[in-house]
């Protein structure tokens, strides 16, 4: 009679489990939404939302709704385009037609850059180990990182400032070291976003 307690009371648990799963994933809405919907919202709290959201919404699978692999995803972006924008640069820079002064704020810039990777790079590796008692010291290292990555960006913007280069070449530099800029910015946003979570 107990063996036949047992089986029946393991069906009722079984049924009632698979009753609650179908009726609350029934409930919530598609994921790739709930995880947009996340993303935009956080986006708000950046200098620049819609970059923010147009260069993390591709990523929103791998984002779901944690604030930390939003600040993570975030900080990828941000590498990927520091890097893509410094080998465009030190490509530009090998090219024909260009002054010295030119050639000389283009090195300058790809160095700036290259800083700025490092930090981004650090901030990266960081993140990953985020948890337990060290999240506010790693926090802070991560901070320290990626503003210093938006310095370095912003002074290879400066160098590009005045009658340093020609119209053409100006234009599209300055466009992508702007574009890496506001991305580290918006990164920045939401890792001190993430900070004041756990503050």
């Amino acid at each position: 009679m107990e063996g036949a307690y047992n089986i029946h009371s393991h069906f009722l648990t079984l049924f009632l489990i698979l009753v609650a799963f179908t009726s609350t994933s029934a409930a919530r809405p598609a994921v790739g939404e709930t995880n947009t919907e996340f993303i935009r919202t956080s986006c708000k709290s950046t200098t620049y939302p819609n970059l923010c959201f147009s260069s993390l919404s591709s990523r929103s699978t791998a984002i779901g709704v944690s604030p930390q692999l939003l600040a993570h995803e975030s900080l990828t972006v941000s590498l990927e385009t520091t890097q893509s924008t410094s080998a465009m640069m030190l490509k530009l820079a090998h090219g024909q037609g260009m002054t010295p002064r030119e050639v000389g704020a283009m090195r300058d810039c790809v160095e700036e850059l290259s800083d700025a990777v490092d930090g981004l790079r650090k901030s990266l590796g960081e993140m990953k180990e985020l948890k337990g008692k060290e999240f506010g010291l790693k926090m802070n290292d991560i901070e320290t990182w990626v503003s210093g990555a938006l310095t370095d960006e912003d002074t290879c913007t400066e160098g590009f400032g005045g009658k340093v280069m020609n119209g053409k070449v100006k234009k599209v530099v300055r466009g992508k070291i702007l574009e890496v800029a506001h991305m580290t910015s918006n990164a920045l946003a939401l890792i001190n976003s993430l900070c004041a979570l756990h503050g």
